[in-house]
Parts: structure tokens; C-alpha cells; sequence
């Protein structure tokens, strides 16, 4: 089984590489947060209500870039650091796998959610990627060797956490559509 998940995994060049592993995220997170971002005088967006909490817009970008950078080297200290007391061969392509999963997931929200109006399916992936995570951070917490990394997935793990409350939120208090209706409020996909 560990031989299927190692074809699925980021190169373990990136995980090797302290750089690679950080800037990788960011530079991915960044490229589809600014390609598939609402636009300003988007009144589908606009016109959404949002649940109680929810932070301003400007605040999602500089979370998001140091969540990505954590969970960057949260990835390099579990996968890319070699040492004496370093993961078994399976728990390492385990976490690696899970790890590349986990940011495949991450990156499809944003176009599921504003691109293609799919707050199911965008909110389906939240939850998803949450137990992912859950489950790699209490995998690295729990072996000495990959604790700093499991601990540098907490903050990602409770952002995943606010994030699918803001989703499930939104997608609920517009009845599960994102669109409008000819200016009459959120309508039913067609």
C-alpha cells in the first residue's frame, strides 16, 4: 500500500528542500487565491449572507500566506529532515501522501466556492481537508521526532476549523446557492 501512496506524493525533493517545502504552498495558494478571488463589484458574492464572525476580506490573504508557510515546514521537519530518531519508511510516504492530499484539497476550495458556485461540494472538501489534517497533526504530535511539526499544524487546524463553519455557514444561510436571481436574492443552481 505504501508503494500506491509514494507515486502520490509531492517529490520528496520538496519535502528535502526547507525553501522548497515553505514556498511551494505559498506560491500555489497565492497563484489560485488571486485567479479565482471574487472581483469587487461582484454582487453575487456581495449579496451573500455571511454567518456571525466571519472577518473582513483583507484579513484571509495574510492568514492564509502564514498558515501555508507553517504548513510548509511542518511538512519539511516530518517528511524532509532525516535524522536518528526520524519516521519509519511507511509513516513517512503515510504523512508525505497525506500531506500532498491535504494541499490538493486546500487548493480546490476557492474555485469550488467562488468560481463554480459550489458551496456543497466546496464545504464536502472543508470537512475533508479538516480530518485530514486532524489527522496528520496528531500523527506528528504523537512521535518525538515530528512533534514541531504536528504543533505547526494546530493553527492551520483551527483556521480549517473556523474556515468550514464560515462555509457551512454561508452555504446554509443562502439556501445552498451562491447565485442570484435576476437581482431577487440567492436562486437555485440551474
Amino acid at each position: 500500500m505504501t508503494t500506491a501512496l509514494y507515486h502520490l506524493a509531492l517529490p520528496q525533493a520538496v519535502f528535502a528542500n526547507p525553501a522548497a517545502s515553505i514556498l511551494l504552498p505559498i506560491a500555489l495558494g497565492t497563484a489560485v487565491g488571486y485567479s479565482t478571488r471574487p472581483q469587487v463589484n461582484d454582487l453575487d458574492v456581495r449579496s451573500l449572507k455571511q454567518p456571525p464572525l466571519r472577518p473582513p476580506p483583507y484579513v484571509f490573504g495574510p492568514v492564509w500566506t502564514v498558515l501555508y508557510g507553517l504548513m510548509g515546514y511542518a511538512a519539511y521537519r516530518a517528511v524532509g529532515v532525516p535524522g536518528p530518531t526520524e519516521l519509519s519508511r511507511d509513516t513517512r510516504i503515510i504523512s508525505a501522501s497525506i500531506y500532498t492530499a491535504q494541499l490538493g484539497l486546500n487548493l480546490i476550495w476557492m474555485p469550488l466556492f467562488f468560481s463554480l458556485r459550489r458551496p456543497i461540494e466546496a464545504t464536502i472538501d472543508s470537512v475533508a481537508l479538516l480530518g485530514l489534517n486532524v489527522y496528520l497533526a496528531s500523527l506528528w504530535l504523537e512521535q518525538p521526532a515530528t512533534e514541531v511539526a504536528g504543533w505547526c499544524m494546530v493553527p492551520y487546524v483551527a483556521w480549517l476549523s473556523f474556515a468550514t463553519y464560515l462555509s457551512a455557514g454561508t452555504g446554509y444561510l443562502n439556501g445552498w446557492s451562491l447565485r442570484r436571481d435576476k437581482g431577487k436574492g440567492p436562486a437555485k443552481d440551474q
